[in-house]
């Protein structure tokens, strides 16, 4: 598997990671042993680089992976945040108290198996709570060995300069792919200005850009997709149309959707991992294979023209209230 540096802090990972928030909730019902296998082929293949949180089962997600990588640690680099308040197995807001992080990590710790995290978020901006005082705190358990790099998620440029002067950041984790290019006009030259890597998750566009996305109302109210904009009413029929293009340039290579989606984010730069998050071994599998994959100038023009179109917010309102932009 090829390697990638995060920004100019020296952590290199797998050039793609696995996002493995779907495991244990968001998309549809768990399926422990299939998951279980994707996380072992991961590795197998090369993966290194496995993306968690404690908001995702809540808990479960990062008991998983302990389990997956007792006698294997050295093997990855791990990945979780914090900043959610969850009471009784719900999440019930933002909390990035001092003392709440600290509460946090050594919990992720236990559920993880380990002694250190490898990158640690701050999972939403909390605008109770000065980023500098988060980011204080951050600091103080790299320095106690707790763990080695810091990250933002969905952060906005000022927030990551603030945060930035006061311990570096290593990467930013947002959405970012054919189907959201927000980033690109603010968030990508201030990163690249302070030697900060992205993490890309949700480079398939919850499942519209590899063609398996389905109606939002054909989803489930427990499946994240079931409140997208984009995949409800006539945003869907458009949106649709757009990601034809990336099917007919696959067609075309013998690929898959999924393989020129995740070549497109790749092809960006060589500071941005991807993390396609999956629970299914065949999925990983195809994934994988987009490290290989060349677009010529010819296929990066026909995809960002057929973009342009998309339709719709890419969250609901409620969702978008809890991005710091």
């Amino acid at each position: 598997m090829k390697q990638r540096q995060l920004g100019r802090s020296g952590l290199q990972v797998s050039a793609l990671g696995l996002g493995c928030m779907g495991m244990s909730t968001a998309y549809g019902a768990a399926d422990e042993k299939e998951s279980l296998a994707t996380l072992h082929r991961a590795l197998d293949l090369g993966v290194n680089f496995f993306d968690t949180a404690e908001q995702y089962g809540p808990y479960a997600n990062e008991a998983l992976l302990g389990r997956v990588f007792k006698g294997r640690r050295s093997e990855v680099i791990l990945a979780t945040k914090f900043g959610f308040r969850i009471e009784n197995n719900i999440t019930t807001g933002l909390d990035s108290r001092p003392a709440h992080i600290r509460e946090a990590v050594d919990a992720s710790l236990q559920r993880l198996g380990t002694d250190y995290i490898d990158l640690l978020y701050q999972h939403r901006v909390d605008p109770t709570v000065p980023i500098e005082d988060v980011v204080g705190v951050m600091a103080d358990l790299v320095r106690e060995g707790k763990v080695r790099f810091l990250g933002l998620s969905e952060a906005g440029v000022s927030t990551i300069r603030r945060a930035h002067a006061v311990h570096p950041i290593t990467a930013l984790q947002s959405e970012y792919s054919l189907w959201e290019r927000n980033l690109e006009a603010d968030i990508l030259p201030l990163l690249r200005e302070l030697g900060i890597g992205l993490v890309a998750f949700s480079p398939l566009g919850r499942g519209f850009l590899s063609g398996s996305a389905q109606r939002a109302e054909d989803y489930p109210a427990t499946d994240f997709r079931h409140l997208d904009p984009r995949m409800q009413g006539v945003n869907f029929d458009q949106n649709m149309q757009a990601a034809a293009t990336v099917k007919q340039i696959a067609d075309a290579k013998n690929l898959s959707a999924a393989q020129i989606a995740l070549a497109w984010v790749m092809h960006q730069g060589g500071d941005i991992v991807a993390i396609p998050g999956t629970k299914r071994v065949s999925y990983l599998e195809d994934n994988l294979g987009a490290v290989d994959v060349q677009l010529d100038a010819a296929d990066l023009h026909a995809l960002e023209n057929a973009m342009s179109r998309v339709a719709g917010e890419r969250y609901s309102k409620e969702r978008l209230a809890m991005v710091d932009r």
